[in-house]
């Protein structure tokens, strides 16, 4: 069974950058569409990104375009988030996740994926 740990997650001051990683292990890593999502306390998990199995194509909600990007070392089972220009209403825990087998693309609604890590917290402060 696959299982996937976050990293990268700190305290930053707005306007910075925090670079996330996701190791994954277990399965063939390549095989799947790895997305990130971001969650705070009341609220659903939200759609950040999303790249697909051969890193060929992106995909990203609107609010980080321009700003995130996801990219991925098949090689080393690791997929990556970078955040640039972060704001303080993006303060969540961050979750990598792989998608379910699935066809289609892209792939961001949270059932679309079937395992997650266990998050990672950012902080942004003002």
């Amino acid at each position: 069974q696959v299982q996937l740990v976050e990293s990268g997650g700190g305290l930053v001051q707005a306007g910075g950058s925090l670079r996330l990683s996701c190791a994954a292990s277990g399965r063939a890593f390549r095989s799947y569409v790895m997305g990130w999502f971001r969650q705070t306390p009341g609220k659903e998990r939200e759609f950040v990104a999303a790249i697909s199995r051969s890193g060929g194509s992106t995909y990203y909600a609107d609010s980080v375009k321009g700003r995130f990007t996801i990219s991925r070392d098949n090689a080393k089972n690791t997929v990556y988030l970078q955040m640039n220009s972060l704001k303080p209403e993006e303060t969540a825990v961050y979750y990598c996740a792989t998608s379910a087998p699935l066809w289609g693309w892209p792939l961001v609604s949270s059932g679309d994926y079937d395992t997650w890590g266990q998050g990672t917290q950012v902080t942004v402060s003002s």
